[in-house]
């Protein structure tokens, strides 16, 4: 097992030297002049059963029936609620150590990166486990551990790719069989370098990479080569919509932005005033089907939905 990690690790890092090499065009830039995206709060629409909390929620995810995942800090971390925000249930209660990403997956599959445990699971709709990546408790540099994950996603060809990005700043990726595949990406400021890759979206064969404390997207095709890149706040959850928007949130700006496949930002979403409520906190935010913005607020200990005036 040691040999096989050390070939992998060389084959990783053999990718590095040309993943850099890559042209930086088209980039996107933050653009604060444009128009407010105008949305409102539906108030309590998360039905809590009693005496139950938020802790937490850093993650959020919509499936093709509607129902909403939230994935929480609490004693339920993943929790469903159907198209009403009634509470549904709660999914693997002891598989969890620390929630961090949710997601769904075009077979309504649920994925989720625990920085916790250092693990990616993927769960049947019913919350069977199909596949686990890394080792529960077990952080490591290795390609096949993890040192606290952040977000996951899968290609058209079901190829998983994991942004490890707390402990080792890099791309892991994966057959759809969890079998390593070459990754890419190390701790730096450099095209194809990351500090704190924190979110990871892919359309087609393009591989959008949140590099949180860069303050930038980082564009790569899905082997790994470096195309681009968009400076436009921090981001902390990126989604994609079936017109091939990105939605992006930052929760040290208090926004979410939404951004043509240019990179412009052509809407903005804005918390409150400072001093005139508390700190929009948006950590992981998904889009449903008629537009609704569903956010996951980890200092705010609260999840959120947001509907089109």
């Amino acid at each position: 097992m040691k040999r096989n990690r050390s070939f992998l690790k060389i084959v990783f890092v053999g990718l590095l030297s040309w993943v850099w090499t890559g042209t930086a065009t088209g980039q996107g830039t933050d653009d604060l002049t444009a128009p407010a995206i105008h949305y409102e709060v539906v108030p309590g629409f998360f039905q809590l059963p009693p005496a139950e909390h938020f802790v937490e929620p850093a993650g959020v995810a919509v499936n093709s029936q509607h129902h909403v995942y939230i994935f929480h800090r609490g004693k339920h971390p993943l929790m469903e609620f159907d198209a009403s925000g009634k509470f549904l249930r709660s999914i693997a209660d002891d598989l969890f150590v620390t929630a961090h990403m949710v997601r769904v997956d075009a077979e309504d599959n649920i994925w989720t990166a625990d920085v916790g445990s250092h693990v990616v699971l993927k769960l049947s709709p019913e919350g069977r486990v199909l596949l686990a990546l890394g080792r529960m408790r077990i952080p490591g540099d290795d390609v096949d551990l993890f040192n606290k994950p952040t977000d996951v996603a899968w290609d058209h060809d079901g190829n998983i790719y994991v942004t490890d990005g707390y402990g080792n700043s890099r791309v892991l990726k994966f057959d759809k069989y969890g079998n390593v595949l070459p990754g890419w990406g190390m701790k730096g400021t450099g095209r194809g370098q990351f500090d704190t890759p924190h979110t990871i979206v892919i359309d087609g064969e393009l591989v959008y990479v949140g590099d949180r404390e860069n303050a930038r997207i980082q564009i790569f095709d899905t082997q790994g080569r470096y195309l681009r890149e968009w400076r436009l706040g921090h981001p902390f959850g990126l989604v994609l919509t079936p017109d091939h928007f990105l939605y992006m949130a930052d929760a040290i700006a208090g926004r979410i932005l939404k951004i043509s496949p240019d990179g412009k930002v052509v809407g903005i979403l804005r918390g409150p005033e400072p001093g005139k409520g508390p700190h929009f906190d948006p950590h992981e935010i998904a889009v449903g089907f008629d537009g609704s913005i569903f956010t996951a607020e980890v200092l705010g200990w609260r999840a959120q939905k947001f509907r089109l005036k």
